[in-house]
C-alpha cells in the first residue's frame, strides 16, 4: 500500500512538471524571431515581470467588457525587443507575432507583422515624433517620449489590423537565448543552408547546413532572425519561425526534455515583461496545457514593399487586411462586424 501511494506521487508530479515544460515553452516558441515569453517557474519571479498597460477599466478600448484569462479567448502580442546596440535602453521591436487562445475551441492563432510595415503614429504616444513610421519603430518611440513603448506597440497594432489586444509579452534578444540554452536547446531540420551574424560574438558567422541540426541559444536567434540573405526568397524568414514553433513544441512533450527551472527563474524580471499577472499565467497553463503543434494556425498579410521617401516599407493590402483582421475576430469569437468599424487599413 505504501509503495502504491509512493507511485501515485512520484506520477503526479512527474505529470506536473511536464504541464509546467510545455506552458513554458509555448510561450517560448511564440516569441520566435526573438525571444519569448515563457516561464513560470515560481510566483515571485513572474510577479518581477508584470507591467500593466496603465488602460481605462484594465481592458482593450475594444472590447465592451473586461475579458478573464483562461476562461474567455484572448490575444497576446508577443514582442521581440532588439535592444543590444542601444545599450539596452529604448529599443525597436524587431518581432511582433499576434498570438490568439481559445479556450472553447483549444485552438491558437499566430500572425507575423512584418517590421517594415508604414504606420502613422499618433501625437498621443510618438509626441513630436508622430507621422509614418515603420511599425517596429512604435516601441522606441512610447519609451522615449513617456507614453510606454509596450502601450503605444499595443493600440498600434490594434488600430493596424482592428482586433482587440488584451496582453503583451515582451523579451529581448539576451532573454530569448538564455532561455533556449535553459531548455536544452531545440533541434530543427534546416530546409536550406545559410549564414547569418552571431550578434553575441563580434558577428561572426554561424553557418547552417541542409538537415537536422540541434540549436543553442546563439544559434537559434540567427536562425529565425536572418532576413537579408539571398536565400530568405526560397526559405523565407516566416517559414522558419514556423518551423522553429512546430520543432519546439514537438520537443516540449517529448519525455526526453529537461526543463531547468533554477535558470530560467533567472531570466524573468530582467529580460521579460508582460501585463499577465502571475494567477493569470496560472490560468493559461490550466486552459492550455494540453494544446499541441496539430491546434496552432499561421496567419500571413498580405502586401508589398515599396520605396517612400529614401526608405522602403512593407505596405498590406487592403484585402491582406481584411482577411487577417477577420480569420483574428473568428479565433477571438467575435462577429466580423462587432461594432468597431472597419479594420485599419494603411494609405
Amino acid at each position: 500500500m505504501t509503495e502504491l501511494r509512493t507511485e501515485r506521487r512520484r506520477k503526479k508530479k512527474k505529470s506536473w512538471k511536464r504541464r509546467l515544460l510545455i506552458f513554458v515553452l509555448i510561450f517560448l516558441i511564440m516569441i520566435l524571431g526573438v525571444g519569448s515569453y515563457l516561464v513560470y517557474q515560481t510566483y515571485q519571479a513572474a510577479k518581477g515581470s508584470y507591467n500593466g498597460l496603465e488602460r481605462p477599466g484594465e481592458k482593450s478600448e475594444m472590447r465592451k467588457e473586461a475579458v478573464t484569462v483562461g476562461e474567455d479567448p484572448i490575444s497576446i502580442l508577443l514582442i521581440g525587443v532588439e535592444n543590444y546596440s542601444s545599450g539596452g535602453k529604448n529599443g525597436r521591436a524587431d518581432t511582433l507575432i499576434v498570438a490568439t487562445l481559445n479556450p472553447d475551441t483549444n485552438k491558437m492563432t499566430m500572425t507575423s507583422i512584418p517590421r517594415d510595415t508604414r504606420v502613422e503614429l499618433p501625437e498621443e504616444g510618438a509626441g513630436e515624433y508622430a507621422g509614418y513610421h515603420k511599425i517596429n519603430s512604435a516601441y522606441h518611440y512610447g519609451s522615449i517620449t513617456g507614453y510606454g513603448g509596450n502601450r503605444l506597440t499595443v493600440e498600434t497594432v490594434e488600430d493596424l489590423l482592428h482586433i482587440p489586444i488584451d496582453e503583451y509579452v515582451t523579451v529581448d534578444f539576451e532573454g530569448f537565448r538564455d532561455i533556449v540554452n535553459s531548455l536544452g536547446g531545440v533541434t530543427v531540420d534546416i530546409k536550406e543552408g545559410f549564414w547569418e551574424k552571431n550578434i553575441f560574438n563580434n558577428d561572426k558567422r554561424i553557418y547552417f547546413e541542409a538537415g537536422p541540426e540541434k540549436l543553442n541559444g546563439e544559434e537559434a536567434l540567427a536562425f529565425v532572425r536572418m532576413r537579408k540573405r539571398d536565400v530568405n526568397a526560397v526559405y523565407p524568414r516566416d517559414e522558419r519561425q514556423r518551423q522553429f514553433i512546430q520543432a519546439a513544441i514537438g520537443q516540449a512533450i517529448s519525455l526526453g526534455t529537461i526543463f531547468k527551472v533554477g535558470e530560467i527563474s533567472d531570466i524573468l524580471g530582467e529580460n521579460v515583461e508582460t501585463s499577465l499577472r502571475p494567477t493569470e499565467i496560472y490560468s493559461l497553463q490550466k486552459a492550455y496545457s494540453s494544446i499541441n503543434a496539430s491546434n496552432i494556425k499561421t496567419f500571413n498579410i498580405e502586401g508589398a514593399n515599396q520605396w517612400f521617401g529614401n526608405q522602403i516599407f512593407f505596405l498590406p493590402s487592403e484585402a491582406g487586411i481584411n482577411e487577417v483582421s477577420d480569420k483574428l475576430r473568428n479565433a477571438l469569437g467575435l462577429p466580423e462586424d462587432s461594432g468597431t468599424g472597419e479594420p485599419g487599413t494603411i494609405e
